[in-house]
């Protein structure tokens, strides 16, 4: 076992802690961080040239600067023209490399699990962001960027929104191993069988591996396979882009339309055409904002990581700065499953979409 690399010093504080999607919680002390006590930390995104996760970089920089860690955060992973499994090495490697905190997208669903426990074992604290361990095996907790039920009710009502008349439509995502892609889409097929979406026909679910051309790939031949194609709903960044541009190239757009989860400086001039009328994100800034906190707190001993735990945050997001540690209500069937959530979605349209 690992031993700690500080003298840990828990500071508290009374607080009336508040959660994320605006619900009070119990009133009790919500830890506070002790600045400047020195942790080795890694933020493992899926891939390092992904816009995304490089905003969640600047988030997670963000919070260790206003925590005064002497020793830089490591943000390091796969490039996006990597093999899957890539990841699953740093993970590997980190107890030699002697960190403390490792931070991980998840990218390789189960693969994950082994380095994961193996981390554990050797006294690093793991927190997953923006896509669990499926299983929980290896993950102190989960920092969730929305709740992924209501991910799928809100790309149910995106694609109800676009297609009121009713029509086809089709999934594409990024990996089939990919547990917060699995989730969203389970979520949006089962708000799918609420009788208001029954006009709405999922026709296929094919995927793009979170790379470009994959992707436009996977689009051109949903296009080619599905001539009557009223929808292409894509919950990934990569995905959105690529099949928003090959909608825009085939010169598609009145008959085929764009939805998902994409970053409005890429989407904006897809959704201002009428090609992508309406998408969804949250602020991947924040995400790794709040996950760093986390870990630090996990990894100072402020916190221990137990269900029902609130904590404070150096600034607000998403207008909260204390925010609770609980069962993971997504995953009912995974004993000791924890999530702190973050919230909440914003949709973009051509109104709001300019200045995303």
């Amino acid at each position: 076992m690992r031993t700690a690399r500080t003298t840990i010093a828990a500071l508290t504080g009374a607080a009336l802690a508040v959660g994320s999607l605006g619900g009070a919680v119990l009133a009790q002390d919500a830890a506070m961080a002790e600045p400047g006590q020195d942790l080795k930390v890694m933020l493992l995104p899926k891939f390092t040239d992904n816009q995304v996760f490089q905003q969640a970089n600047d988030g997670a920089q963000e919070a260790a600067a206003e925590l005064a860690v002497p020793t830089p955060l490591d943000f390091v992973g796969p490039a996006s023209t990597d093999t899957g499994s890539a990841q699953v090495a740093f993970v590997v490697n980190a107890p030699t490399q002697e960190y403390d905190v490792l931070l991980i997208s998840n990218n390789v669903g189960e693969e994950m699990a082994d380095a994961a426990v193996a981390a554990q074992g050797e006294g690093i604290k793991v927190v997953t962001w923006d896509s669990p361990i499926a299983s929980g095996n290896g993950e102190d907790v989960f920092i969730a960027q929305v709740d992924f039920d209501e991910t799928g009710v809100v790309m149910a009502d995106m694609a109800l929104n676009i297609l009121p008349d009713g029509g086809q439509m089709a999934v594409l995502s990024a990996k089939p191993e990919s547990p917060n892609q699995n989730a969203w889409i389970a979520a949006m097929e089962e708000a799918l069988t609420d009788p208001k979406y029954e006009g709405l026909e999922l026709v296929e679910i094919v995927y793009g591996n979170d790379n470009i051309a994959d992707s436009e790939a996977a689009a051109i031949g949903l296009i080619d396979q599905w001539p009557d194609l009223g929808l292409i709903m894509a919950p990934t960044t990569e995905g959105i882009k690529a099949a928003a541009k090959v909608v825009t190239d085939d010169g598609l757009c009145d008959q085929i339309k764009i939805s998902g989860l994409g970053l409005p400086s890429e989407m904006e001039a897809y959704t201002l055409d009428g090609c992508a009328p309406e998408f969804a994100l949250w602020s991947f800034v924040d995400l790794g904002y709040l996950a760093y906190y986390v870990g630090y707190l996990l990894g100072t001993g402020a916190l221990e990581g137990v269900a029902g735990e609130t904590f404070d945050v150096g600034r607000a997001i998403s207008g909260n700065t204390t925010f609770e540690i609980t069962a993971d209500p997504t995953r009912p069937d995974v004993e000791g499953a924890l999530r702190v959530l973050m919230g909440p979605f914003s949709v973009y349209n051509a109104e709001n979409v300019s200045g995303g």
